[in-house]
C-alpha cells in the first residue's frame, strides 16, 4: 500500500511559506530605516580604517605573508554580521512587550517558522552590512577574490553564521525575559566571542586555552571560511559549513523550544 507525500509535505510547505513571509516583514523594517545601514557600517570602517591599517604598518602579528589588511578584512565582515544579530533578543522582547508576539503564537504559524523567519532576516541584515565592508575594504587596496561563485560562499556563510547568532540571542532573550538584562549579557559575550576566535590573530600566536575555545567557537569557523573565499588562505570550506550549517539547525530548534516564555 503506498503512502502518500501530501503528510510529510505539508508541515515543511507550511514551514517555508511562513518563513519567507516572516522574513519579509522583518526586511521591511529595514527599508523603512535605511540610517540603520549606515550607522551599523561606522564601527567596521573604523577597525579597517585605524586597527588594521596601523597594525599593517607595524607587522606585528605573523599572517604568513598576507598583509595583515587582507587578513583582518574578513574578520570584520564576520564582526558586523556578528553585531547585527546578537541584539535580536533584545528584538523579540520589544515585541513581546508590545503585543506582537502574543498575536504572532495564536496563529497557526510554528514557532520553529517565527524563529527561523528572523533568522533569515539577520542574515540579509547582515549582507547588507557586508556590502558595505567588502566596498571599503576593496578601497583601501585589500586584495579580495570576486569571483561570483566565491561570493554566493561568502553570502552563504554571512547567513549561516547570522542564523546562528540571531537564534543564540533569541534564545537567551527567552532565558533572561527581560530587555536590560538581554542588553547586558549581548555586551558580555560579543566580544569574548570576538576575541576567542581568529577574526583579529591566528590560530598558532593563541595560548592553549585560547585554541580550545576557538575550536569551539563558530564565528572562528566563519572567519576561516571567510577568508578561504575572499582572500585564498587555507580553509576547511566543507568542515566550516558543516559546522555553520549544524549549529545553526541545533539553534533554531532551541529557540523554537524556549519561544513560549517569553509570552507567559
Amino acid at each position: 500500500m503506498s503512502v502518500p507525500l501530501a503528510a510529510p509535505v505539508e508541515p515543511l510547505r507550511l514551514l517555508a511559506s511562513r518563513t519567507a513571509a516572516l522574513c519579509l516583514v522583518e526586511l521591511q523594517k529595514l527599508r523603512r530605516d535605511r540610517t540603520e545601514v549606515v550607522t551599523r557600517a561606522v564601527q567596521p570602517a573604523l577597525w579597517l580604517l585605524v586597527f588594521g591599517q596601523t597594525f599593517t604598518r607595524l607587522r606585528v602579528v605573523p599572517t604568513g605573508g598576507v598583509p595583515y589588511l587582507d587578513f583582518l578584512a574578513p574578520g570584520i565582515l564576520a564582526q558586523s554580521a556578528l553585531f547585527v544579530s546578537i541584539f535580536y533578543g533584545i528584538h523579540i522582547i520589544w515585541e513581546r512587550d508590545a503585543g506582537v508576539l502574543a498575536k504572532l503564537m495564536v496563529t497557526p504559524t510554528p514557532r520553529a517558522a517565527l524563529v527561523t523567519g528572523k533568522a533569515f532576516a539577520a542574515g540579509v541584515r547582515a549582507l547588507t552590512q557586508a556590502l558595505v565592508v567588502v566596498v571599503l575594504a576593496a578601497l583601501l587596496g585589500v586584495g579580495l577574490d570576486l569571483d561570483p561563485r566565491h561570493l554566493l560562499g561568502v553570502a552563504g556563510v554571512l547567513v549561516l553564521g547570522s542564523a546562528f547568532f540571531c537564534c543564540l540571542s533569541i534564545t537567551l532573550a527567552g532565558l533572561v525575559l527581560k530587555r536590560d538584562r538581554m542588553m547586558g549579557i549581548g555586551q558580555a559575550i560579543i566580544m569574548p566571542l570576538f576575541f576567542a576566535s581568529n577574526a583579529l590573530y591566528p590560530v598558532s600566536v593563541m595560548p592553549g586555552w585560547l585554541r580550545a575555545l576557538n575550536h569551539v567557537n563558530p564565528l572562528s569557523y566563519e572567519v576561516e571560511a571567510l577568508r578561504g573565499l575572499l582572500i585564498g588562505t587555507p580553509a576547511r570550506l566543507l568542515l566550516d559549513f558543516g559546522v555553520l550549517a549544524g549549529s545553526a539547525a541545533v539553534a533554531v530548534a532551541v529557540a523554537s523550544a524556549l519561544l513560549g516564555r517569553l509570552t507567559r
